[in-house]
């Protein structure tokens, strides 16, 4: 390739640089502003949701969703493994345990089988983090009626899934609480910031207390809890304002990169990652899986398209193979040990999934002959 290729970079559009410019010439570019309280309203009125908050990161997001639902030290979270660790670090940050969850092999999300195994041994978790992973809605039915059940609060996991939806019904609305991530690789992108969606509106103003140093309405600094410094700015949200009036085109072109992918592949010893037949993935990112007995593997491929200049990545890492959470408890999709994740992530490539036309038709059919060309 002439130029780099990148996994999945930001696509600005230009309709971000006028609400910025907005912002700067009215003087609020500060954690206060239109942009922000519009961000907000614009995502509520996509998901369908009564309430939203803008902050600095996904990962702030889930802290506060936890915390909403009353985590607290030696708590008990369960929480998706094939993950990227932002899912599970929040868990920590309370003081609780993750006790993790094998991934299922219809959508490679939290498994509904090994979710009740895990209640058989602790019956009282705190809270269940779900993950849309790369997009791809999870068993949403199965999972919120298991935790229904057992009367233990979902969060929803959706930093990846910003556009997808579960039988009509966007992901990030399903759970207790949802959260989005603007990350500079998402779906849409603020340059970094993330969002707690969800409909007890009480609640989430109490979030937006929190983030904002836990002030309490008094005529000088008063702080009765402990407060974070979470709040979105309203520059980042005016780029997040101008990122959503691509939304639907962003979604677009990410399913046309998959399902290229997916043509092109057909013959292949491969599998993209599958979805459930009344589920809309956004398909952010393009992921397969090479079958077993292959010669072919994912770090081959990874260091061909390297030398091509084009960017690819591993599947994550399940969170209950990584040397920070060895002790933590983790729950295998089959009774007899099967483990989805571990297999998903030894045989699985991101393939690059980058915006058209960031990357072009031209340029991903050369990648996918370069592919081809290793089998």
């Amino acid at each position: 390739m002439q130029r780099r290729i990148y996994l999945s970079s930001p696509c600005m559009n230009g309709a971000e640089q006028e609400f910025i410019k907005e912002a700067f010439d009215t003087n609020w570019v500060a954690p206060l502003g239109k942009n922000v309280t519009e961000f907000e309203n614009e995502i509520m009125a996509y998901s369908g949701v009564s309430g939203a908050v803008a902050m600095n990161a996904g990962t702030a997001a889930i802290h506060m969703a936890l915390r909403a639902v009353g985590v607290t030290a030696g708590d008990v979270v369960f929480c998706q493994s094939l993950t990227f660790s932002a899912s599970a670090n929040p868990i920590v940050y309370q003081g609780a345990t993750p006790v993790f969850i094998d991934s299922e092999p219809d959508t490679w999300n939290m498994s509904p089988e090994a979710l009740k195994r895990a209640f058989k041994k602790y019956p009282h978790p705190k809270a269940v983090v779900v993950v849309h992973l790369y997009g791809t809605p999870a068993k949403m039915d199965e999972i919120m009626a298991l935790c229904k059940e057992h009367n233990v609060p979902l969060i929803e996991d959706a930093a990846e899934g910003l556009g997808g939806s579960y039988k009509g019904k966007k992901l990030g609305a399903f759970g207790d609480f949802g959260i989005y991530s603007f990350n500079g690789n998402k779906i849409i992108t603020t340059s970094g910031g993330g969002m707690l969606v969800g409909n007890d509106t009480e609640k989430l103003k109490t979030v937006l207390k929190w983030i904002t140093q836990s002030r309490e309405p008094a005529p000088w600094y008063q702080h009765e809890e402990l407060g974070y410094n979470y709040r979105m700015s309203n520059i980042v949200a005016g780029i997040g304002r101008g990122q959503m009036t691509a939304l639907v085109d962003h979604v677009a072109q990410k399913t046309k990169i998959y399902h290229t992918y997916k043509e092109a592949f057909c013959d292949l010893p491969v599998t993209m990652q599958p979805y459930l037949e009344e589920t809309v993935p956004n398909h952010w990112l393009s992921v397969f899986t090479i079958d077993e007995g292959c010669d072919v593997s994912p770090l081959s491929i990874m260091e061909t398209l390297q030398k091509e200049n084009v960017e690819s990545r591993p599947v994550w890492k399940p969170m209950h193979m990584q040397p920070f959470y060895a002790s933590c408890d983790f729950f295998a999709h089959g009774e007899e040990g099967e483990c989805i994740s571990e297999d998903v992530f030894a045989r699985g490539l991101c393939l690059p999934s980058d915006f058209y036309p960031q990357m072009t038709q031209k340029e991903q059919n050369e990648i996918i002959e370069i592919i081809k060309g290793l089998f």
